[in-house]
């Protein structure tokens, strides 16, 4: 195996990937103490980035499932999903009770983290093609592997960096306020990139 090839796609994932560990820390943070979270985050985050590997191999063989211009609407995602949550933060505060509201909602659900991740990794597919279409099935392979590997590694960044006790201590006063303007600001950051809607 090219040990060139397999630093290439190392780089290539850590750069296209460096703000998920950001947003998998505030999801960890927000599943802390519910029973199954981090097996929901995980699972939620394979699959997101399953699909993006998915739209990006059959995209770099010819086909287009996902039509470019429809990249950038995918930051209508995290936009929902952040105003859902500034949303429940602001009730959660109206009815007085942060953390005993907060406790009832449960960790974050598979789906959410894993359409967070397709969208965040929406603008990956446009790097990856490229890459994917040179590289040819062997090459391919090797990304993919490599991708999958450093994709449980990010995993374990973001559980890491959120229980950390001086990280853990800021998310879990500021985090109910964190994730929803993150994901605000990553759904806005694709539209507008993207120029949806005329942006």
């Amino acid at each position: 195996m090219d040990l060139g090839i397999i630093g290439q796609a190392a780089g290539l994932f850590a750069v296209t990937n460096i703000d998920d560990i950001l947003v998998l820390a505030l999801f960890f943070a927000q599943g802390a103490g519910h029973k199954g979270s981090t097996r929901n985050i995980a699972t939620g985050q394979c699959l997101g980035f399953a699909a993006i590997l998915g739209v990006a191999v059959a995209a770099a063989f010819g086909a287009t499932f996902l039509p470019e211009s429809a990249i950038p609407y995918l930051g209508l995602l995290p936009l929902i999903l952040g105003l859902k949550a500034a949303w429940q933060a602001w009730q959660n505060h109206r009815d007085g009770g942060d953390e005993e509201s907060a406790a009832k909602e449960g960790g974050p659900k598979i789906l959410e983290v894993a359409a967070v991740t397709f969208a965040n990794g929406g603008d990956n597919i446009g790097v990856y093609v490229p890459v994917f279409a040179t590289a040819g099935v062997g090459g391919m392979s090797v990304y993919a592997v490599v991708f999958l590997i450093l994709l449980a590694v990010w995993i374990f960044a973001g559980k890491f960096f959120a229980t950390r006790p001086v990280i853990a201590k800021a998310l879990a006063r500021w985090g109910h306020i964190l994730l929803p303007v993150v994901l605000i600001g990553i759904g806005l950051l694709i539209l507008i990139e993207g120029g949806a809607f005329g942006l």
